[in-house]
């Protein structure tokens, strides 16, 4: 492996601020699933831009976007690479449908419970050892996941909550395939999941109305902005940061997500009590596995289920 030049050599403080930064335009997908499917300032929700729009064009144009940084060595194909792209249609449209028929709080929070779903496979398929604060970490999110859970059933919004958890499990498939093949370029990876989805989905895209030009603007804003460029920034940023500080950082996106959402929205409706508390415990569970370990919690206690990074792009 050659040595980085010195430009490309981040100190810990700039890849923080890349992480942070990445996590931040993560969270505008409140912002954006906001402006095209509510009433607000900008007007693009009429007419009305289905979720299946959303999650079409996002991942095309966030993986167009992100085609001119391949190198030629990075690509390469295996059979193995099918099972994350299938995933990552599947999780893309459970999510993005969730969120535009709920609300962005719930599916985020719920999206989250990824590394949860990933501890259980790794612990009672590929037989990985456990330890007490991974349980209390899968114990934590498991009462986030059934407070959330029950609130939708109150709301009759069961299926909503459910596909929001599919969403979950899926993204931690994804997760796992990209541990398999943690050999192939992770740029790579991630264009072939967004192209993928994109693909997936292009023919329904061919049974709806497609959205205006300025609709359309706003969605390839929203691919590259939101899904693409933040990509970029965790590769960079996790040159001089660990996984586990990158996951602590990016749990600033489940609390700023609803709060753009809420902003934006010309008719203020705050999330549910249910959705918050629930939230609380799940994002409580992911920061106290995250957190840092003492000397002596790190000599006893393993790291089972542990993945390159929380996000589906990690760089070599």
């Amino acid at each position: 492996m050659s040595t980085p030049e010195p430009k490309d050599v981040l100190s810990p403080l700039q890849g923080r601020l890349l992480i942070l930064l990445a996590a931040i335009l993560w969270s505008l997908n409140g912002f954006f699933n906001t402006v095209l499917r509510q009433p607000t300032f900008l007007n693009l929700d009429v007419p009305e831009v289905k979720p299946l729009h959303i999650a079409f064009y996002r991942v095309l144009f966030a993986g167009l976007v992100l085609v001119p940084s391949l190198r030629r060595q990075d690509i390469s194909w295996k059979w193995a690479m099918i099972f994350p792209a299938v995933a990552f249609a599947i999780m893309n449209i459970s999510f993005v449908t969730a969120m535009a028929l709920r609300s962005v709080a719930s599916a985020l929070f719920l999206q989250y419970t990824a590394p949860v779903w990933m501890y259980l496979v790794c612990v009672f398929w590929w037989k990985e050892p456990t330890d007490r604060r991974s349980l209390l970490t899968v114990l934590m999110a498991l009462v986030g996941v059934v407070v959330i859970v029950v609130g939708g059933w109150q709301d009759d919004q069961l299926w909503i909550c459910l596909l929001a958890v599919n969403s979950g499990i899926f993204y931690a498939a994804v997760l796992l395939g990209l541990r398999v093949l943690s050999r192939e370029s992770a740029r790579w990876l991630t264009v072939v999941n967004f192209l993928s989805a994109a693909l997936v989905l292009l023919p329904a895209i061919f049974f709806i109305a497609p959205p205006t030009w300025p609709q359309l603007g706003c969605l390839v804003v929203f691919g590259a902005v939101q899904l693409a460029i933040p990509y970029w920034f965790m590769a960079r940023g996790l040159r001089s940061v660990s996984p586990q500080e990158a996951g602590m950082l990016t749990l600033v996106e489940p609390l700023l997500s609803p709060l753009w959402a809420y902003l934006t929205a010309t008719y203020k409706k705050p999330p549910e009590l249910t959705e918050w508390i629930g939230g609380a415990f799940i994002l409580g569970a992911l920061a106290w596995r995250y957190a840092p370990l003492g000397k002596r919690g790190r000599q006893g206690e393993g790291e089972p289920g542990r993945a390159k990074d929380s996000r589906p792009l990690a760089e070599e």
